[in-house]
């Protein structure tokens, strides 16, 4: 995890608010570093994590983890971690007969729009178990990338139904979180995306924005982060806050920095 985020975000593993759920959208660069801090930021956490990645591979999440302090193999083997490859389960659904419905048992369906082994997995993966052990402090559902979806000929209501239902579980059933990526293609004839993208908004109580630079590439400023806090239950003017920041991607950690004061400019 980037403790520079948690700075901002004004919180840590062992006092992170529950209940809650975080969108994270990236516009016109990779928002990932999200991603990755999130991950890492709830296994040190000691939640019990289901991850329903739909955008790498479960080797690509490990390698980056590691660098952030945590092994997704380790947290895998020990339960805290249930890992739904996408790519890999993609394949398994075409060529591999299912005794029992896939969670991407859409792709092999020729109407897509039924999302309900998907969410029978996450409901299964984060039910709490009766034992004697130590049990993880709250459930978390991570998703990378939910547009990928419409990708796979899902459409937005469908996956907002999806989010709605994990919502009504995760968050308020068993007093979890959930984190959800979201991209933001930017092209204004992509309805299904922008339906998508506003239906998780207006649910969420969080939203890291990535941004790339409206002036382009530049070395030492990758892009720019804005920070929405959503309070649907507060009074009009104190609905909704918001900053807005630069950063730098390092090897092991990003840089956060007002616009305009970048060290290399300064």
């Amino acid at each position: 995890m980037f403790v520079e985020l948690n700075n901002l975000l004004n919180t840590t593993p062992d006092r992170a608010e529950q209940g809650k759920l975080t969108l994270l959208c990236d516009a016109k660069t990779d928002g990932s570093f999200l991603v990755h801090h999130f991950l890492s930021f709830y296994l040190k956490a000691n939640c019990k994590v289901c991850f329903v990645a739909l955008f790498q591979s479960f080797s690509h999440y490990n390698i980056v983890g590691q660098k952030l302090g945590v092994n997704l193999t380790v947290a895998r083997e020990r339960g805290q971690l249930v890992f739904l490859e996408g790519l890999k389960s993609a394949v398994d659904v075409f060529f591999q007969t299912q005794e029992e419905p896939h969670p991407l048992q859409f792709l092999r369906e020729a109407n897509a729009g039924n999302l309900k082994p998907l969410f029978e997995f996450v409901r299964e993966a984060l039910k709490p178990v009766d034992s004697g052990e130590a049990r993880w402090t709250y459930p978390v559902l991570l998703v990378d990338d939910l547009s990928v979806l419409l990708s796979l000929g899902m459409g937005a209501v469908a996956a907002l139904d999806f989010i709605h239902y994990c919502r009504a579980t995760v968050c308020w059933e068993l007093k979890g979180n959930m984190v959800i990526l979201v991209h933001d293609s930017g092209d204004v004839e992509d309805e299904e995306n922008d339906i998508l993208l506003n239906g998780v908004s207006h649910q969420s109580h969080l939203i890291l924005r990535a941004e790339g630079l409206a002036t382009g590439f530049c070395r030492d400023v990758h892009g720019q982060l804005r920070i929405l806090w959503r309070r649907p239950s507060q009074p009009t003017a104190q609905r909704d806050q918001s900053l807005t920041y630069q950063y730098k991607i390092q090897d092991r950690s990003v840089s956060f920095f007002a616009k305009g004061m970048s060290p290399a400019v300064l």
